[in-house]
């Protein structure tokens, strides 16, 4: 029987025009030193949308303002706390303004002027309270035009290239042809595909900057002393950073590739999007992404109300702010850890679906999660979220044409 896949759902409108798949309290810590007092002010909140992200850092960092603003303005984000001990660089009150110019409540509490933890968590709780009992947003309908989908591998073994990763390519492709935008990234699991991603290119000056992202990923890999291949991926069956890279690389797709964006870039139209998430300039901020839910956060600031997760040997993670979709590649994972699968690739080596079957399945999933109905990774409460430090040069007209 074929997957009905449906083109409409009901969203939530927000004040800028942008419209949402949930409708998050956001609770953003502002420094490490006030992780703990955002995270007891969301804690009576159980499975409400309540949800603690944050900047661990002390010193000044454009990418970190940025990423924090980028998500308190998200579509899925209805309200923000902002969390504030009182003596970090991050500028609370310029990230408080640019909450407030796009139509959401916001709220700055100051430990240091409140009096320490329980006053601030008393006065946050109350805060967070009379934002839930609030009437909320209007509620409208959204289409495929209106949804940013993005994609991610974490914990990939020897068959996540033959099943999840290429069924989530032809759900991507698929959902570009209704009007979607699709985000795809880890140029450091692109070594070796350069010439065929230039190839995707629209313009000629996009093949070129596509082709230098690789490159760059490359040196990086190479200062650190490590590329995009760990342990697991080897017990997994994957040999080399290239065979890797080709199981990767095809998330993507076999569309047009229309254009590169970096954290923050929210694309202004429906189309493919290749996301750069390797800083600019010399290797100064450690490994580009030291676990998958940096790379989560950074779709995510993108404008992603969704995440589709392929996973091989097994992954738990979610995410704050998005719900993330666990595509599972192996059906023997899958049936050991189904409690945190939402889809079954692994039927396809097993010649119980073909990857036409799961593309379809993957996105009714994808309208149904939009529409409301909780992944497993929300059923079971992971709000993962992680944020350092990096930096990024303005993208070109080159890397996303007709902008």
């Amino acid at each position: 029987m074929a997957t009905v896949v449906p083109t409409e759902w009901p969203a939530y409108l927000r004040a800028d025009g942008r419209k949402g798949i949930r409708n998050v309290v956001a609770v953003a810590y502002l420094v490490e030193c006030a992780h703990h007092v955002a995270a007891q002010i969301a804690a009576p909140y159980g499975e409400r949308d309540v949800h603690v992200v944050g900047f661990p850092g002390c010193y000044p960092s454009d990418y970190a303002f940025g990423m924090l603003s980028s998500l308190c303005t998200h579509p899925n984000v209805g309200s923000v706390l902002l969390v504030s001990l009182g003596c970090e660089s991050l500028p609370r009150e310029a990230l408080e303004e640019a909450v407030k110019q796009s139509g959401r409540p916001v709220q700055t509490l100051v430990i240091q002027e409140l009096g320490g933890t329980r006053s601030t968590v008393a006065a946050g709780r109350e805060w967070v309270g009379a934002q839930l009992a609030a009437a909320g947003p209007q509620r409208t309908t959204m289409t495929f035009e209106d949804l940013v989908v993005g994609t991610i591998c974490g914990g990939s073994d020897g068959t996540s290239g033959l099943t999840a990763n290429p069924a989530v390519g032809r759900a991507f492709d698929a959902m570009v042809a209704d009007g979607a935008t699709c985000i795809f990234e880890e140029t450091l699991e692109m070594v070796g595909c350069e010439a065929d991603l230039a190839s995707r290119a629209v313009t000629p000056g996009l093949a070129t900057e596509l082709r230098e992202s690789v490159a760059k990923a490359t040196r990086y890999s190479v200062a650190m002393g490590h590329p995009s291949f760990a342990t697991g991926n080897a017990t997994g069956g994957l040999t080399t950073i290239e065979e890797k890279s080709l199981g990767a690389y095809s998330k993507s797709g076999r569309g047009p590739v229309h254009g590169l964006i970096k954290p923050c870039d929210v694309p202004s139209r429906g189309g493919l999007y290749l996301l750069d998430v390797v800083p600019d300039g010399d290797a100064r901020w450690g490994f580009p992404n030291i676990n998958d839910s940096v790379e989560i956060a950074e779709l995510i600031s993108c404008g992603s109300h969704v995440i589709l997760f392929t996973t091989g040997r097994g992954s738990v993670v979610g995410s704050a702010i998005a719900p993330v979709i666990k595509v599972c590649a192996n059906a023997e994972t899958y049936a050991r850890m189904s409690d945190d699968m939402d889809i079954d690739a692994g039927r396809i080596l097993a010649g119980a679906a073909t990857l036409d079957d799961v593309a379809a399945e993957i996105r009714s999933l994808i309208t149904d999660v939009a529409a409301g109905r909780r992944t497993a990774s929300e059923e079971l409460g992971h709000r993962e979220f992680v944020l350092g430090y990096k930096s990024f040069e303005p993208i070109g007209p080159a890397c996303h044409p007709g902008r």
